[in-house]
């Protein structure tokens, strides 16, 4: 993995030198955009409409708009006054417990590992993390944006996640309070805890695939092999109109699941002892 970032966690008096790399990466499928005549990838140019030519990076400034169509410059210069703009320390701000976060704040992750000296430290950070069962909210610097974050030991790692401010998550209070809530009955309720008890297990990431991107991929190998691809009926899903009916005829379906699910597990144990 290529190193993304490299800095110290600022821990008390401590510093935890480390070099940050990003934990996760997308695996979308993308495309690229044609011209259809000819299959060529189209161009995208920066280009003024007054002055009526294609700008170079070297010419561009960065611009804010107070108003419509009015901008204030802001140049390398301004951004040199701001404070911790050139800062590379991960400032350990608290020590919270990691069930307070809602995973609403969450937004990217990437791995810590000590550098070359820091080894000690490092250990010993997320020694005291794992004893106390507690994780750290921290601020940093990344690529000119000041980011909340919070670090955590995954995998005997620290990984550290981004996280938005609290005036960045958009407030439910427009839409909730349209909502009218709707009487219950309590045999809807049971209904529906049940259901949930019967879909209920323990999370394993492995169960869980892209199976839209694992078709788009067949159907694209298809292609570049020359082969004609089929495209199978959907499915039709049958409408239900009664809460009720929805819920019982999904209870009695995850009930046989239930049912097929158990004796697999009894050989299981089985094979174990």
């Amino acid at each position: 993995m290529r190193t993304l970032w490299k800095g110290a966690i600022s821990f008390g008096l401590v510093n935890v030198p480390v070099k940050m790399y990003t934990a996760t990466e997308r695996k979308d499928i993308h495309f690229n955009q044609l011209h259809a005549p000819c299959k060529t990838p189209i161009q995208y140019k920066k280009y003024c409409p007054v002055c009526q030519v294609e700008v170079n990076a070297d010419e561009l400034v960065r611009g804010y708009e107070y108003e419509k169509g009015r901008y204030v410059i802001l140049r390398d210069e301004d951004f040199e006054l701001l404070p911790g703009e050139n800062t590379k320390t991960i400032d350990i701000l608290d020590f919270v417990d990691l069930a307070e976060i809602d995973p609403v704040y969450y937004d990217r992750s990437y791995y810590l590992e000590p550098n070359p000296g820091g080894e000690k430290a490092y250990a010993l950070l997320k020694r005291a993390m794992q004893e106390t069962g507690k994780i750290a909210i921290a601020r940093v610097m990344i690529r000119s944006k000041a980011v909340l974050a919070c670090l955590r030991v995954y995998h005997q790692l620290l990984i550290m996640e981004t996280m938005f401010f609290p005036d960045e998550i958009r407030s439910p209070a427009t839409l909730t309070a349209q909502i009218k809530e709707p009487e219950l009955h309590p045999n809807e309720i049971k209904m529906a805890n049940s259901l949930i008890e019967n879909l209920s297990s323990h999370f394993d990431p492995e169960k869980y695939t892209n199976e839209y991107r694992s078709k788009l991929m067949e159907i694209i190998q298809a292609k570049i092999a020359g082969e004609e691809v089929a495209i199978p009926a959907a499915p039709e899903t049958p409408k239900v109109i009664d809460l009720m009916e929805a819920l019982k005829a999904s209870l009695k379906a995850t009930e046989k699941e239930k049912e097929a699910e158990a004796p697999r597990k009894k050989t299981r144990k089985k094979k174990t002892g």
